[in-house]
C-alpha cells in the first residue's frame, strides 16, 4: 500500500508541476511581459508628454524666432533678393572701408518651402576695414549665414588683406509680403 500511496502522491506532485509549468507558459509569462511592455509604453508617454509640455513652454520663444526669421529673410523673388542683398553688401561695404572686388549670388532651389541665396564675394582692405566689415555682416538683421570666410595677404607686410566670404541667405515664399 506504502507504494500506491507513493505512487498517488509522486502522481499529484507531477500533475501539479505540469500544471504550474503549464500555468507559467501560458499565463504568468505572458502577464509578465505584457506588464514589462505596457511600462516601456507608459514611459515613453510621460517622455513625449514631458516634451510636449516643454515645447509649449518654449512656445512664445519659437514663434518669436520664426517670426523673426520670416521679417528678416530674403523675398521669394530672385530679382528682389538680389537687389537687396546687393543692397546690404554696398551698405557693409562703405561702412567698413573695404574696396569691393566681385559678387556673385546665385538661387538655389530646395525640395522643402524655401530657397537660398548663395553668394560668393570678395573685398580688400587693412585688418581694421576686413574686421569692420565682417561685423557689419553679422550683426545685420537679413537671415544670412556664412558659409566660408577665406583672408589672405596681399602683400609681405600682411597690411593689405583680400577677403573671400561665401554665404546664403534664407528665402521665404512669405518675405515678398515683408515691407
Amino acid at each position: 500500500m506504502e507504494n500506491k500511496n507513493r505512487e498517488k502522491i509522486l502522481a499529484i506532485a507531477v500533475g501539479v508541476c505540469a500544471l504550474l509549468w503549464i500555468g507559467n507558459l501560458v499565463v504568468f509569462h505572458p502577464l509578465v511581459e505584457s506588464w514589462h511592455d505596457k511600462s516601456a509604453q507608459i514611459a515613453k508617454l510621460q517622455q513625449q508628454l514631458a516634451n510636449g509640455r516643454q515645447l509649449l513652454n518654449r512656445g512664445p520663444e519659437v514663434l518669436d524666432r520664426w517670426n523673426n526669421m520670416q521679417t528678416n529673410s530674403l523675398p521669394a523673388s530672385a530679382a528682389l533678393a538680389e537687389s537687396k542683398l546687393l543692397n546690404s553688401f554696398d551698405r557693409w561695404v562703405a561702412d567698413a572701408g573695404v574696396v569691393q572686388g566681385s559678387f556673385r549670388p546665385q538661387v538655389k532651389e530646395s525640395d522643402e518651402d524655401y530657397s537660398t541665396m548663395e553668394c560668393r564675394a570678395d573685398v580688400t582692405g587693412n585688418m581694421d576695414q576686413i574686421f569692420n566689415f565682417l561685423y557689419d555682416l553679422e550683426k545685420d538683421p537679413t537671415a544670412l549665414r556664412l558659409d566660408s570666410v577665406e583672408l589672405t595677404s596681399r602683400d609681405d607686410t600682411g597690411k593689405q588683406l583680400a577677403l573671400v566670404i561665401e554665404m546664403s541667405g534664407l528665402m521665404l515664399p512669405q518675405a515678398d509680403s515683408q515691407p
